[in-house]
């Protein structure tokens, strides 16, 4: 199902009230994902079924809304296999083919104002399924977060803004706004 639906990453809830849910790409099932998390916590709060926290196989993901941010704190470590490289310039990453040659996931960012923590990055999941680009990647946002230990403002794909910070207890949150764009049945 996922692989018709065509989108980077599908999530099935399982049960609404528990918070329990799975993730899959066109190709295979994620233990965890960032941003699918945060759109199906908004989603979930506008049915007003939100719980405390979604549970995804990685683990326990609490979830709040804080204004016009929806959050949700995960674990770097459960974003195993993601290549974080830094180019010189957004003009660089702007230019990558889609994708890039090499395997493996591939995060590519610059910073485009160090002071500000602002970002910008592209995901590239060469897993060899129709997904080329991924919009947004709050697993890949968290990685990188972790790794720089400050709080990140992050322009990913065509437009999508992801907001991080450091959590406690080497957590990192992930927020970002929601669009609902469109409702597609089977």
């Amino acid at each position: 199902m996922a692989a018709r639906l065509g989108f980077s990453e599908t999530v099935f809830v399982d049960d609404a009230g528990a918070g329990v849910i799975d993730i899959y790409t066109p190709s295979v099932r994620l233990p965890f994902a960032g941003h699918p998390l945060v759109g199906t916590s908004w989603l979930l709060g506008q049915l007003k079924a939100r719980p405390e926290a979604l549970r995804p196989p990685a683990g326990s993901v609490p979830t709040w809304e804080d204004g016009e941010f929806t959050w949700v704190r995960g674990r770097a470590q459960w974003v195993p296999g993601r290549l974080m490289q830094q180019y010189p310039s957004v003009h660089e990453v702007n230019s990558l083919p889609c994708p890039p040659p090499g395997e493996g996931w591939l995060y590519a960012w610059a910073w485009q104002d160090r002071a500000a923590g602002r970002v910008r990055a592209r995901g590239f999941p060469r897993r060899g399924d129709a997904i080329v680009e991924d919009e947004a990647t709050g697993a890949s946002a968290i990685v990188l977060t972790a790794e720089l230990r400050q709080a990140l403002d992050i322009m990913q794909g065509k437009g999508s803004q992801i907001v991080t910070r450091p959590g406690p207890d080497d957590t990192v949150e992930v927020g970002g706004r929601v669009i609902l764009q469109e409702t597609r049945s089977l």
